[in-house]
């Protein structure tokens, strides 16, 4: 059996990755923070692609609660690990810099960045003692430019991508590879508040990505033809960002 373990994955990108990997042949571990009507939901979808799944509900910003959630599934599967993780939980709170509320930037940095630390840390060791493993963070186009209004999410999707990078070269010699993945605008719920008629006019593609697509270069850095590729970041926008 081959687990693989998505956060934020009852909807959107979280739900297409789930999918992908499902198609895979992976086992999947869907987690979600409250939303478990429709974590089932992803679950059914997995099973009618054939695979199999269970829900890990925890909310990734509250450390107690995701090492207890990790080390109670551990334990019961002491002859198993998690060898694909993708960190996909992430939220938004935007606003510009000079009205942004304190806890607007400590929930987006707490969620995206804390996420991210409480998620992998205690998943790395079995990943290094199996010599093998495959970490995807989903990183954003804020990350790599910045956008105005976005102030917090920016600073969490760029700490994203630089500890991509200082992670791979931490865990590259046991054949464990972290990557993130950077999109742009994708038809989620993230943009549905959005004008989407001006935002195709930004995109030289002239249209918005789908979650599918995100979700198949997550399942292309998950498989053994990305073995080679380690602490990048992929982009994929349609040209918006380049």
């Amino acid at each position: 059996m081959k687990y693989a373990l998505v956060t934020g994955g009852s909807r959107g990108i979280g739900r297409a990755v789930c999918l992908k990997l499902a198609q895979m042949g992976y086992h999947i571990l869907i987690n979600y923070a409250s939303n478990q009507t429709e974590a089932e939901k992803t679950l059914a979808a997995v099973r009618e692609a054939g695979q199999d799944g269970e829900l890990l509900p925890f909310n990734v910003m509250n450390r107690q609660q995701t090492r207890k959630a990790i080390e109670d599934w551990q334990e019961a599967h002491p002859d198993e690990y998690i060898e694909v993780l993708v960190n996909n939980a992430g939220i938004c709170r935007d606003n510009l810099m000079v009205f942004m509320l304190e806890e607007d930037w400590d929930a987006v940095l707490q969620t995206t960045l804390g996420g991210f630390f409480n998620v992998t840390q205690p998943l790395l060791q079995p990943m290094l003692v199996h010599k093998f493993g495959r970490i995807i963070n989903m990183a954003s186009v804020s990350g790599e430019k910045g956008t105005p209004g976005q102030t917090n999410y920016s600073a969490a999707k760029g700490g994203i991508i630089s500890a991509t990078k200082a992670l791979a070269q931490e865990v590259a010699r046991k054949h464990v590879t972290v990557n993130a993945v950077a999109p742009g605008f994708i038809q989620t719920d993230m943009v549905a508040n959005l004008d989407e008629a001006s935002l195709k006019k930004m995109i030289p593609a002239g249209r918005l990505g789908k979650p599918e697509e995100v979700a198949d270069l997550v399942g292309f850095l998950a498989s053994p033809s990305a073995d080679y590729i380690t602490g990048e970041v992929i982009s994929i926008n349609g040209g918006l960002y380049t």
